[in-house]
């Protein structure tokens, strides 16, 4: 009770510093009061983890192996119908209807679905598509590794980021970069043609570059290589690396399915119907992680002042229209309550998160602005975070 109370201490200092800091400016000219008015609270929750369960209906946490599979087949029959009316672009005679019009609708929607395909398997990875761990395991190796995703490594280190969630010290994915104190000096970075090819970089190569070099995650001091498929990188415990070696051999098998794919039907035909929708998935999957987790509302916190609850709670639901919100599998939309319950399938998540808002009150977090001008304004007013007072271990989002 003690370790609450002083966290409710420095919460609620940190606050009230925010309101009276009226001359300080928030690092892109903004108020820091203005700023606080629509931030997250940082206290310690009235409500805990279990009162919020049992807001939330029985049948909610029910997983449907059949209704699962489903969900699958749907995507897997839709990624079939695609691919099948693509092999009948190239013999349209206007290359500026083939390039300006088909393809792109090609790309678009295959990559679009193949982002579902994902966001199932990475219920695979939480034990939310099934009761059955060999069947959860089967699904997310097999259509995982097609994605060209480690599964168990991704897996294991998904994990921990569920389990660290908001802490600048232990979090995997998105640690902002920490400052002490807000800078008014300019950067490179608030040059608005520098921000946009470092924000393209970043959703066309971050996938791969995280997978690769563990860019955006927690350092691991001592260690000049951490990544997701090394069985003995310090990401993972010693019973994980046998998990780690089957996900890479699993890798090695598709890339030379693809090699020989390439070599039969011509690599142009592999970049245009392979290719080209895996750099879209990864698009998604870049911009739906930074979102969710990235946003001027939301704290971080140092160790000092980290708990579960808070961390969990340190996420936004974004909005991408029904179209794409749907072909997710509302992994965006609903992402505050997958934090909270994350072996809640898919299809249970948007009335939980309805049952779930009166009880959150203003620690429900969500944006409904356009989602690409919420992505270049939210990458340009998070460019790191530090505190508004000297010293505490909540820190915000600053331009």
């Amino acid at each position: 009770m003690a370790v609450k109370r002083r966290r409710r201490s420095n919460a609620s200092d940190a606050a009230q510093a925010g309101e009276k800091m009226d001359h300080i400016k928030n690092g892109n000219g903004t108020n820091a009061k203005a700023d606080a008015a629509k931030r997250q609270p940082t206290n310690t929750p009235d409500f805990t983890i279990g009162q919020l369960r049992k807001a939330i209906p029985a049948h909610c946490f029910e997983r449907s192996l059949v209704r699962s599979l489903l969900y699958l087949l749907v995507d897997l029959s839709m990624i079939a119908m695609l691919y099948a009316g693509s092999t009948y672009i190239d013999s349209v005679e206007d290359s500026r209807v083939r390039y300006g019009v088909l393809w792109p609708l090609y790309w678009f929607f295959q990559g679009a679905v193949g982002t579902g395909v994902w966001v199932l398997s990475h219920e695979c990875g939480h034990q939310a598509f099934s009761k059955y761990q060999w069947v959860n395991d089967g699904v997310g190796l097999v259509f995982h590794s097609l994605l060209l995703v480690p599964y168990y490594s991704w897996k294991h280190s998904h994990r921990r980021h569920h389990s660290n969630t908001g802490s600048v010290d232990k979090d995997e994915v998105f640690v902002p970069k920490v400052r002490d104190r807000v800078t008014e000096d300019f950067e490179w970075e608030q040059f608005g043609p520098y921000r946009l090819v470092k924000l393209m970089g970043s959703l066309l190569l971050g996938w791969p570059m995280y997978l690769l070099f563990n860019v955006k995650s927690r350092p691991y001091p001592g260690h000049t290589w951490v990544n997701h498929f090394d069985p003995w990188s310090p990401i993972f415990s010693k019973r994980e690396r046998i998990e780690v070696a089957v996900s890479d051999v699993s890798l090695v098998a598709v890339i030379y399915g693809l090699y020989r794919a390439g070599e039969a039907w011509g690599w142009g035909w592999l970049v245009k119907t392979y290719g080209i929708p895996y750099l879209i998935v990864n698009f998604w999957l870049v911009m739906i992680t930074l979102l969710q987790h990235t946003h001027p509302s939301l704290p971080h916190y140092t160790d000092s002042e980290w708990d579960w609850l808070r961390g969990a709670l340190a996420t936004v639901d974004r909005n991408y229209g029904w179209l794409l919100n749907t072909l997710h599998h509302h992994i965006a939309d609903t992402h505050v309550t997958h934090h909270l319950f994350s072996q809640m399938p898919h299809y249970h998540a948007q009335e939980a998160t309805e049952a779930l808002k009166p009880i959150l009150g203003k620690y429900y977090q969500k944006d409904d602005r356009f989602i690409f001008k919420a992505l270049w304004q939210d990458y340009a007013a998070c460019r790191y975070v530090a505190p508004d007072v000297a010293g505490s271990g909540i820190l915000w989002q600053r331009a």
